[in-house]
């Protein structure tokens, strides 16, 4: 659950944490071995898996909401991160008490497949709505022009937030960018609905990534809204990240 820098000092992994041992198919359980696309399985016995909203109400099947699972965790969880006893209950147990944050989105369905979306903090909020930008990139990736897709929170007057796609283009394009736009957003708006307010794209060269292929939207989404980012050291070629900001400055878009 935690690594170590060159000085010794912990550092938190996120997205390591939860996986398989809380949801999965279990055959000796019933559990249907034609399982619900996208599904990551139910939840296994032990642990009390529920989606809440940020007021720790659960929601509806199918509705947006934060995954948890309700204390206490069964035997073979983890008790603490190494040698930081404050931060693994900081992070894990302080924003929802009584339930262990997996800090992941998504939903259950009203047969209990629990299906995750995204991470919590790529959830953007419009204007109220909950919004996977997870679902938004997969939506997005189906126009066959684009090669990569990256939908972050941009900061708006009016919504509070709107979501905005950074797309990179497949080579020997031809097609015109303005063309691509109408039809990305007209399937977004088909797919999901006017609700998600879609309506920004903008083509980069190329999107920052880990060295494990993750995107850092936390850090593209203070970079879109012209605040200060953050680069960590697991990002595989930081200038990217200079590329995009002097091409949005350029648009006047940050």
């Amino acid at each position: 659950m935690a690594t170590y820098d060159d000085v010794g000092e912990t550092v938190h992994t996120q997205g390591a944490e939860t996986g398989s041992p809380i949801t999965s198919t279990c055959a000796g359980l019933g559990h249907s071995l034609s399982t619900p696309a996208g599904q990551a399985g139910k939840p296994v016995p032990g642990y009390d898996v529920r989606v809440i909203d940020d007021d720790m109400e659960e929601v509806k099947p199918r509705a947006l909401g934060n995954i948890v699972v309700r204390l206490p965790l069964p035997p073979g969880a983890a008790l603490s991160l190494w040698k930081n006893q404050h931060l693994f209950k900081e992070l894990y147990f302080t924003k929802f008490p009584g339930y262990y944050d997996t800090m992941d989105a998504g939903y259950v369905d009203e047969e209990g497949f629990v299906y995750i979306m995204s991470r919590s903090d790529d959830v953007i909020n419009v204007a109220g709505h909950r919004l996977s930008a997870g679902a938004l990139e997969e939506v997005i990736l189906q126009h066959p022009a684009l090669a990569d897709c990256a939908v972050v929170a941009l900061e708006d007057a009016l919504k509070g937030h709107v979501p905005l796609a950074l797309c990179v283009l497949k080579n020997r394009v031809l097609k015109d960018t303005d063309d691509i736009v109408k039809e990305i957003v007209g399937h977004v708006r088909n797919t999901i609905g006017p609700v998600a307010a879609f309506k920004k794209v903008f083509f980069v060269q190329a999107l920052p990534k880990t060295r494990s292929g993750k995107i850092p939207r936390s850090s593209l989404a203070n970079l879109v809204s012209g605040k200060p980012y953050k680069i960590t050291p697991t990002i595989e070629d930081p200038e990217v990240f200079k590329h995009i900001e002097r091409e949005m400055k350029n648009a006047k878009l940050a």
